[in-house]
């Protein structure tokens, strides 16, 4: 889909910032590297109707509901069968889906808890380990998934789960494969159907969206816009024949100064790029939390960015989406680097809060990002080779790549991952969606998860379990979920602090005492911290986000970022002066 932008939010106040290197290990990265066993033994199919499009029986009518997006029918006949049958593990675990699809988390997780409490089903454990993840817990949620496999019971739901774990976890070849066998065992399943979709060309993809979209389909409003606008993009792009996004000549690295971004003559707000598009120069704002480049109209009317397809952008505050576009430049230069045919986003309206515009380093995912802040620079150099790989293709972000014979990875891979060589010689390039790969100079890296283009770092604010954070350059300062400070103190109203994003203005705002955050090396302690509902953000990325690591904070750090491979580097490094 045409991507939603996490903008940065404004604030009255920005708290002072008291930061170390830790001393202690940092939060471990919770993913398991297991993996189902290759030959799990078989099992006959289910035989209520879980794999075929045929409505005879009553869980059939309630997926069938499922599916056309008819939520209330689907409760109400799930309900029917469970005062008939109250252990129906088919029951309670539609129940779940049904309410994860309506973002109603706390419903879910009472369902799955009670029904598991009835019954010990493979099918009830798999739905218990959605709303697992959904809440944070990859590790449990992963584990549980890998063992129903290993006992032999072939659950498409479960090896949903696993392509979504390993895809945040940069086992994009492993999501692949975890994705192609849940539809191989339920090719009806809207859910498995909607994640299968990023594995088909363009041309595919086209015919699958316009086929869901005169059909039935249980996308909420947003998202049948998003789709409808998404489809017209790749249409348009498809018509034009204009190629991809790429890079222009054979430098394959830069370092150029960031751009300071002053709130007053003694205040940084932040950090911008010297960005030129179509020949036109202008200040974008460098931010982490967001994707791609985002520019408001009169910077597009300028370098010539016309219209493709109409987009929504949405970002913090209560007041919903606005109105935007998406364009391509014809040339977009960042130091020294050029590149030709790459998508742009336009705001309609006269700013992006209150800047020029925004370009997210999710742009410059082909390349080690390194985000420099106490010298004041970016620089971009090669990502380390796989052992035995002899090409890389770079390019600047784009939404799509315009090959119609190669698969996009239903993770946002990294464009660099379709060019990768076997780990062994003789060394051949070849296409396809890699796993992660963890070079030697990197073993320090933190691993992080990667939800589209939101970077989730494991952080501790406590002796609770880890909780994520959105590394968020555009944030003014640190933000925590009120839940997950309560886990840790005490939370109360705050009338005298303002939030505001693109989507206006957050209308309860509170303040935590005092918490300390630790991620990677670093323990920052705060005597205060701004608390807003995160839900939104979960919602987009389909996991819980407990907070946001803000610019007060990261602008004392040394920032290493491989989204490749899913890896940051946190390197604490003052200097003197800094404002």
């Amino acid at each position: 889909m045409i991507r939603v932008l996490r903008l940065r939010l404004m604030l009255a106040l920005v708290p002072a910032v008291c930061l170390s290197q830790s001393s202690g290990e940092p939060p471990k990265s919770p993913i398991q590297q297991s993996a189902p066993s290759a030959t799990p033994a078989p099992l006959s199919a289910p035989a209520d109707g879980a794999n075929t499009p045929v409505v005879d029986n009553p869980i059939g009518e309630a997926r069938a509901s499922y599916r056309r997006g008819d939520f209330a029918a689907a409760i109400a006949k799930y309900q029917e069968i469970l005062q008939q049958n109250p252990k129906s593990p088919d029951a309670y675990a539609g129940l779940v889906h049904v309410y994860l699809k309506q973002k109603n988390v706390e419903q879910a997780a009472e369902v799955a808890e009670k029904g598991t409490a009835q019954t010990a089903s493979v099918r009830m454990r798999v739905a218990r380990a959605e709303v697992w993840f959904r809440q944070g817990k990859i590790a449990e949620a992963e584990k549980e998934w890998v063992e129903v496999i290993n006992s032999g019971y072939p659950d498409g739901r479960a090896y949903l789960g696993l392509a979504r774990v390993r895809a945040a976890s940069a086992m994009y070849k492993s999501a692949r494969r975890m994705i192609e066998k849940a539809h191989e065992l339920d090719p009806y399943d809207s859910d498995i159907q909607n994640r299968w979709v990023g594995t088909l060309s363009r041309s595919e993809r086209i015919k699958y969206l316009q086929d869901a979209l005169a059909g039935a389909n249980n996308w909420d409003a947003e998202q049948q816009e998003d789709t409808r606008n998404y489809l017209a993009f790749l249409t348009e792009r498809a018509r034009q024949k204009r190629g991809s996004c790429r890079l222009v000549g054979k430098v394959d690295g830069t370092e150029t100064p960031m751009v300071r971004l002053l709130t007053d003559p003694t205040h940084l707000r932040g950090y911008g790029l010297s960005v030129i598009l179509n020949g036109h120069k202008s200040s974008l704002m460098l931010d982490t939390g967001a994707s791609g480049i985002l520019v408001k109209r009169s910077i597009a009317e300028h370098a010539g960015i016309s219209k493709i397809t109409a987009t929504k952008i949405g970002g913090i505050g209560d007041k919903g989406r606005r109105n935007a576009f998406v364009g391509v430049a014809d040339s977009i230069k960042v130091g020294d680097l050029e590149f030709q045919n790459c998508e742009v986003e336009v705001m309609e309206g006269c700013s992006v809060a209150d800047e020029d515009g925004l370009i997210g380093t999710d742009v410059f995912e082909d390349f080690l990002v390194d985000l420099d802040f106490p010298n004041e620079k970016l620089k971009l150099t090669p990502l380390p080779k796989r052992p035995g790989e002899v090409e890389q293709r770079v390019a600047l972000k784009d939404d799509e790549d315009g090959d119609d014979d190669t698969a996009t990875d239903p993770d946002n891979a990294s464009s660099s991952a379709k060019a990768q060589a076997p780990a062994s010689p003789p060394p051949v390039s070849f296409s396809g969606p890699q796993d992660r790969y963890i070079a030697p100079e990197m073993q320090s890296f933190t691993h992080v998860f990667r939800f589209g283009h939101d970077l989730l770092v494991p952080t501790s604010i406590g002796k609770v379990p880890y909780k994520l954070f959105l590394m968020d350059t555009g944030s003014v300062t640190n933000f925590i979920s009120p839940a997950a400070a309560r886990e840790v103190t005490k939370v109360h109203g705050d009338d005298t602090m303002t939030v505001r994003g693109i989507s206006g203005k957050v209308d309860k705002v509170y303040t935590a005492n005092r918490a300390v955050l630790q991620f990677g090396h670093v323990r920052q302690e705060n005597q205060d911290m701004t608390a807003f509902d995160t839900r939104a953000i979960s919602d987009g990325a389909g996991i819980e986000v407990s907070g946001l690591l803000g610019f007060t904070l990261l602008r004392f750090l040394d920032i290493k970022i491989d989204y490749r491979d899913a890896l940051i580097d946190f390197k604490y490094d003052p200097k003197p002066g800094t404002r």
